[in-house]
């Protein structure tokens, strides 16, 4: 029964996307739906592109074996960026009226700034992508008994389909149904393993004040970790093609602004049940840990839960799941179709651009399906992917909004110092400290070459 309520759901999903793509009249509605998104779907929306597997599966792995300060990248680094956009990039973006978040580079620094800022954006989001491909693939092995190989085709393929059809129409659709899905699989999950939630102070308490040390140990090197986990998400993930494509299919500014900050709070109310549901597994089944820690949760419910709990389970993880791989797969086949393929070819219509957007979404899903055969953890591939944004297009943006006196020059040394420095030391040397070296790189090249500029 199980199996065949999750295949009702993926072919339910794949209806929706069928459904939105008779939305997209045009490029605008595929990419931004229209910009007619109402502030209860923009939430929603914003809420379910973070919320993924790298929260279920990832940062509940992580909250059981580190404790509290394990998992300061997500949420509540994730739940920061969305605030913080929402507090000071929504209403300057909106404003601005763009397509894509690579329009922003060549309107303020010109056609050379928007392509290295392009390249970098596409690139990062292989990763995120290749995670949430991952994880349909864990599910689909745990639930069907299929591969891990084979679940990661499966889920790849379905997830293609519908956002190759819909567009940001189908991700919207998708997104607010999944949303749903979401809080009420997680929910009943709590209380079943909870005893009707009477156990959850019991359990929390069960485990000592250390494990849910919240600040770092008072060292240099702890501190510099710490701050590390804080901002790869919670600033990295603030000039990306998804966070900008939620804020300009919103239906107006001020829904913009205030779907942004209420997706942060919802992000990181709702992310505490899977990291509560880690402190039962620790304690209830310890054997657990010495699985795959991805598999820590699903072989809990799977093992453990009554039939109505699994259904709801897998059908929260899946949504999760799925609504974040759609939106991941959307943002940078419409950064390579506008701002990389488009300037090349001349007199395209707006349907013939509408067709290379999908072709840019296939070849994307397809790159990224190499990556997530490569055998990388879920919570490193997130990680990777939002600091690649982070030490190459972050200062760029925050100086183009904020700082008068932006020139090309600047924000292309800050890009490629802030890569580059970042790149050679995470997979060269293998520095725990690349993030903030990349960054560091990234503001003083921007800062020297704007004196450089100015004289």
């Amino acid at each position: 029964m199980l199996l065949g309520f999750i295949l009702l759901y993926i072919l339910g999903t794949l209806f929706i996307g069928l459904l939105a793509s008779t939305f997209v009249k045009n490029s605008k509605d595929y990419i931004l739906a229209g910009r007619n998104l109402p502030l209860f779907m923009a939430t929603f929306v914003a809420f379910a592109t973070w919320f993924g597997s790298e929260t279920v599966l990832g940062a509940s792995s992580v909250m059981a074996k580190e404790g509290l300060i394990g998992v300061i990248e997500d949420p509540f680094g994730a739940a920061l960026c969305l605030i913080l956009i929402g507090l000071f990039f929504a209403k300057p973006l909106y404003r601005m009226n763009l397509l894509t978040m690579g329009d922003f580079y060549r309107v303020i620094y010109g056609r050379r700034a928007e392509v290295v800022a392009s390249l970098m954006m596409v690139f990062s989001y292989f990763g995120w992508i290749a995670a949430q491909t991952v994880a349909i693939g864990i599910i689909l092995h745990l639930v069907l008994g299929v591969s891990q190989v084979w679940g990661i085709f499966v889920g790849f393929g379905v997830v293609l389909l519908y956002t190759f059809l819909g567009g940001m129409w189908a991700v919207s659709l998708t997104d607010f149904i999944q949303t749903i899905m979401i809080i009420v699989g997680l929910v009943a999950v709590l209380y079943e393993v909870s005893f009707g939630f009477s156990k959850v102070s019991t359990m929390l308490q069960s485990q000592p004040m250390e494990y849910y040390r919240f600040l770092p140990e008072a060292t240099l090197k702890d501190v510099f970790l710490y701050i590390s986990a804080w901002i790869t998400i919670g600033l990295g993930s603030i000039p990306q093609q998804d966070v900008f494509q939620r804020v300009m299919a919103s239906r107006s500014e001020r829904v913009a602004v205030l779907s942004a900050i209420l997706g942060g709070f919802m992000y990181l109310t709702v992310a505490f049940i899977p990291l509560i549901l880690a402190v039962f597994a620790r304690v209830k089944y310890p054997e657990l840990l010495d699985l795959d820690p991805q598999l820590m949760l699903p072989t809990m419910i799977m093992e453990h839960a009554s039939l109505p709990t699994k259904i709801l389970f897998f059908g929260a993880l899946l949504s999760a799941i799925m609504s974040t791989a759609s939106a991941a797969v959307l943002a940078p086949a419409s950064v390579l179709s506008e701002n990389l393929i488009k300037p090349y070819i001349k007199d395209l219509s707006d349907k013939g651009f509408l067709w290379l957007t999908r072709f840019c979404v296939l070849l994307v899903s397809l790159i990224s399906l190499a990556f997530a055969l490569s055998g990388e953890s879920i919570y490193h591939l997130v990680g990777s992917s939002s600091a690649l944004s982070l030490v190459s297009l972050f200062v760029p943006l925050v100086a183009g909004l904020y700082f008068k006196g932006s020139n090309p020059v600047s924000a292309i040394a800050s890009m490629l110092s802030g890569f580059f420095s970042w790149a050679i030391l995470e997979y060269v040397f293998q520095s725990e400290f690349a993030l903030l070296v990349g960054l560091a790189f990234s503001v003083s090249f921007y800062v020297a070459f704007s004196l450089l500029w100015r004289r």
